[in-house]
């Protein structure tokens, strides 16, 4: 098939706007959408400095590669980059290699830390205990660990790879639960000590930041976390990808619902107080990282 705007050989056909696109267009048109969102959100601003939650999968890889191409020649601006070793055996240690692989090449600092070094134990340990739920345990450890040291860092924003994927699947998530606290803190309300994320690629379907690293020839892994078969997202993935087959748009009508309700689901004021145990920022007076450690 042909570009429809230059005539070029495409690469990808987008159903849910029935376009077919080149190279340079997708890649165009990629960058497009996240440099809207950028502005419409005002995801970054003056004299900021952005911590990139680097995990070395497709979508960290191609965040920090392109905030990079937008915003290295401001001289206000400065980018670094966070990875977290949670400690998977046989999987993590690849991500890394294509985490450090990228910031040495765009010269970026690039800052590791491990749960090892943290909690004094790994995932893979955590997981044979049985106490709670490898994804659960990972996200909650991981958020503690980015939020701690991008706040050492200095950062005033922490740049998230979550795509469009990803924000619907946690959308339809919390429907399905009727979770309104976790609803309100996807919309992003500033909360005390916690450093602000953003989320530049949340309108950029899964498969084309898969596309666009390739396109530009970034180190990006599409092999899964051996742990991720546990997670209920995995059947929400499903559902809405065969969904969205069906009718296409889909996933951005479900970012969109919510961008029109968010507003309204976000408290007057949530109370956040310090962990007794940790003094990390919690909306109770043990943080669930300590009570998922046993602290």
């Amino acid at each position: 098939m042909k570009c429809q705007r230059c005539g070029k050989t495409a690469v990808i056909y987008q159903k849910y706007s029935n376009a077919h696109l080149c190279k340079s267009h997708f890649i165009e048109d990629v960058e497009r959408k996240i440099k809207r969102d950028i502005r419409k959100f005002k995801m970054v601003e003056r004299n900021d400095r952005i911590a990139v939650a680097l995990s070395g999968g497709k979508d960290s890889i191609a965040l920090l590669y392109i905030l990079h191409k937008i915003f290295d020649k401001r001289q206000d601006l400065e980018l670094s980059a966070i990875t977290i070793d949670e400690g998977i055996s046989g999987y993590r240690e690849k991500t890394l290699s294509h985490a450090i692989k990228l910031t040495g090449e765009l010269g970026i600092p690039h800052t590791i830390r491990s749960f090892e070094y943290a909690f004094g134990t790994t995932l893979d340990k955590l997981t044979e205990k049985k106490e709670a739920a490898a994804c659960t345990l990972c996200g909650v450890l991981r958020k503690n660990i980015l939020n701690k040291a991008a706040r050492e860092l200095g950062a005033t924003k922490l740049a998230i790879g979550h795509n469009l994927d990803d924000e619907a699947q946690t959308i339809l998530m919390n429907y399905l639960r009727g979770d309104v606290d976790r609803m309100t803190r996807i919309s992003g309300a500033f909360q005390p000590r916690m450093v602000l994320r953003i989320k530049p690629l949340r309108s950029v379907p899964e498969k084309e930041v898969a596309l666009y690293g390739f396109l530009n020839n970034l180190p990006v892994s599409t092999d899964e976390c051996p742990y991720a078969g546990e997670a209920l997202r995995n059947e929400i993935r499903e559902m809405l990808n065969n969904y969205e087959v069906k009718h296409p748009g889909t996933k951005y009508s479900l970012l969109g619902g919510f961008e029109a309700v968010s507003q309204a689901l976000r408290p007057p004021g949530m109370q956040i107080v310090q962990c007794e145990k940790c003094g990390e920022p919690s909306s109770e007076t043990v943080c669930k990282t300590c009570r998922l450690l046993g602290r």
